[in-house]
């Protein structure tokens, strides 16, 4: 059960009545976790502006997601972990990989070293070591890339501990 509600353009106040409009208008509609992060026009605006430059990263948007999956299955948001393995078979993860995300891997040695970059910045980043650096440069990923890993480790760490804090979890179909 949501620990806070969520809020609409209506009920809303300052400058999250004005996100929340704008996101109204062009999407439509906007889902639990926004309009509950519309208490906060900090978070909402800094989620939203971290949501749109991760959207520009450098990092391939099915390593993103296997990243995503990882540190998700650590955090526990069973809502962002649900997101995650949706956007990861949309984009045409295989099952298998999705698997092998939950339990912090992947066959593809390339995006199992990212996979091991993003839950050391989530867990402890102090144990990253410049050998580690060294090793993904090998394995062909830029400093770009390498940075980005950052962005999507901070943005779920963002939006996980916030949906927890919230309450907000999958929604269940009762007769399912």
């Amino acid at each position: 059960m949501p620990r806070l509600a969520g809020l609409t353009p209506e009920t809303a106040v300052g400058a999250s009545r004005d996100l929340l409009a704008d996101l109204v208008a062009r999407h439509g509609e906007i889902g639990a976790m926004v309009s509950t992060m519309a208490h906060s026009p900090a978070v909402l605006g800094g989620y939203l502006q971290l949501s749109r430059a991760m959207g520009r990263a450098k990092l391939d948007r099915r390593t993103s997601e296997r990243i995503s999956i990882a540190v998700q299955a650590l955090q526990g948001c069973g809502l962002c972990l649900e997101a995650h393995v949706t956007a990861a078979r949309a984009l045409g993860v295989d099952e298998e990989e999705i698997e092998r995300a939950h339990r912090g891997t992947s066959a593809d040695p390339a995006v199992a070293a990212l996979i091991t970059l993003g839950l050391q910045v989530y867990r402890e980043p102090t144990s990253i070591t410049d050998g580690q650096l060294a090793a993904l440069r090998e394995h062909g990923h830029s400093d770009r890339a390498i940075a980005d890993v950052v962005g999507v480790v901070a943005l779920n760490v963002l939006t996980g501990a916030f949906n927890l804090l919230a309450g907000l979890t999958p929604e269940r179909d009762p007769d399912a």
